[in-house]
């Protein structure tokens, strides 16, 4: 018997645009459009792995999928929200539609095109871009002159889904949100659902009315917010037949002045928004329930995301008694349900792990620079948009605190001023560069532990790039900082090396 060995693919030159975009989520579909304003001329394409457009969206679906965000901030600021301030994920899903269709981007659009690596040469000035085109098979080469970053901060394939004791003996479904079955029955079912953060307290209230019951499955409370769906000052402005366009600047500064306030509160004052946010929940839950057990967190306000609860819906299912909460740890899981540590074991027929996901450098994209293979522990953020050593290459990551997509819209600002001042200056390569003046630069981790800790950051510190203890080299401020900060940077403080 004689074998030959398996051919190598070939890989196919998919030719040079001036401006690779990586995602296709709301992040690289708001660069692209700030980037076909700013430069009409250049070319560009955008690359997601996903077989649509939509990111966090996209993957996301399961029931009752919502922001946890309102969309006056959310929205980008050139394409006016017209929805309710809290929306579904399909409603998001068409807005992006909208904004791909109105602006002429979806000619642009590669999907289930994976990046896999992004080699840089300076000889070249030029990144060369692996690609697998996973509905084909086929590998592709781009090339590019600058390469931006957006496709977002998790592994959309890989979920965090911890193993308990016991899981293998379990004769039901566990199921993650991030891999949602779409034909999951779940009427008549006793559903325990693990996890106290946003997904959870979005997944309940859509499906307690299905299910027999629901169980929250909680270590330990988070905090809630329980604000209407639709404003009451959107409500006025649009009876008042007020320009779509006011309204949602009006709302979005609203909204911008509120979130500055909690996040300031919660710096400044943290017990005084403790109180506010367990008090303001208080008539919401059921007559005697125990507030101190099941939501009085061990961290102050906004160590973690405050999770959002539009009119309340969650605590109307547990004042109806479809769904309640248990707070305890898991001992094991058992052929019908969960044992907790108290003894008491939950049945269960469906277990959904809302445990959160896993963070992803930069999509995982294995980055070299004139050959040498870069390990982003050893470098530090520029302005949580570029990294030290890295040229022509920017990211965009939105806030936790504020809306996402608020940073989406001033980091497009900075990257197209950064093109045009190289473009002027005729600098075919930037690169941020320590200065003499920052050898003595401390490294701290990529994310403050006493700023921002939730659990799928602070598992993932070892793999993150760093901050530094001065600017430009630190990241994750505040929108109220940054909007002052950002339109005003220096381009020629002596961090950014032209070539």
């Amino acid at each position: 018997m004689t074998t030959t060995a398996p051919a190598i693919e070939s890989i196919r030159d998919a030719g040079y645009v001036d401006v690779l975009i990586v995602g296709a989520g709301v992040s690289g579909v708001g660069a692209a459009h700030h980037l076909r304003h700013q430069f009409p001329e250049r070319t560009f394409v955008i690359l997601d792995a996903q077989d649509n457009r939509g990111g966090t969206w996209w993957t996301h679906q399961y029931p009752g999928v919502r922001s946890d965000s309102d969309l006056f901030t959310y929205g980008y600021r050139f394409k006016p929200w017209r929805g309710p301030s809290i929306a579904a994920g399909e409603e998001i899903l068409a807005y992006l539609d909208e904004v791909i269709d109105e602006y002429d981007l979806g000619q642009h659009i590669r999907y289930q095109h994976r990046v896999t690596a992004a080699s840089w040469s300076t000889e070249d000035r030029r990144w060369t871009v692996e690609v697998a085109r996973d509905d084909t098979g086929e590998q592709l080469r781009f090339t590019t002159g600058f390469l931006w970053m957006c496709q977002g901060y998790y592994n959309h394939a890989k979920p965090y889904q911890p193993r308990w004791e016991g899981m293998d003996l379990f004769q039901g479904v566990v199921v993650h949100p991030q891999q949602w079955p779409r034909d999951l029955d779940l009427a008549g079912k006793r559903i325990v659902v693990i996890g106290s953060g946003a997904t959870a307290a979005t997944l309940i209230p859509a499906i307690a009315g299905t299910a027999k019951h629901v169980t929250m499955l909680q270590r330990s409370p988070s905090y809630f917010y329980a604000p209407p769906t639709t404003h009451e000052l959107a409500v006025t402005l649009r009876a008042l037949d007020i320009p779509e366009e006011w309204t949602h600047e009006i709302l979005r500064r609203q909204y911008i002045s509120q979130t500055d306030w909690l996040a300031q509160t919660a710096l400044d004052s943290p017990d005084e928004l403790h109180a506010f946010l367990v008090e303001s929940i208080a008539p919401l839950l059921p007559e005697g329930f125990d507030i101190d057990k099941h939501f009085t967190p061990r961290y102050r306000p906004w160590q973690q995301r405050i999770a959002i609860v539009p009119d309340g819906d969650l605590f109307a299912a547990l004042r109806e008694g479809t769904a309640s909460i248990v707070t305890d740890t898991i001992e094991t899981f058992t052929e019908h349900g969960i044992k907790v540590s108290s003894g008491e074991e939950i049945p269960a027929d469906i277990v959904v792990s809302a445990t959160g996901f896993n963070l992803s450098v930069l999509g995982d994209v294995a980055f070299t620079v004139d050959g040498e293979l870069v390990d982003f522990t050893d470098h530090v953020t520029w302005r949580g948009i570029m990294i030290n050593g890295l040229p022509n290459m920017a990211y965009v990551f939105g806030y936790f605190r504020h809306s996402w997509t608020l940073r989406v819209d001033l980091v497009s600002d900075l990257v197209g001023r950064l093109l045009a001042h190289m473009q002027d200056n005729g600098a075919t390569m930037v690169v941020p560069t320590l200065r003499p003046e920052d050898s003595d630069i401390q490294l701290r981790p990529w994310s403050d532990p006493e700023n921002f800790s939730p659990g799928y950051v602070m598992r993932s510190q070892h793999i993150l790039f760093k901050q530094g203890d001065r600017e430009p080299w630190t990241h994750l401020l505040e929108h109220e900082q940054e909007r002052a900060i950002l339109p005003e940077v220096d381009l020629d403080d002596g961090t950014l090396v032209y070539r």
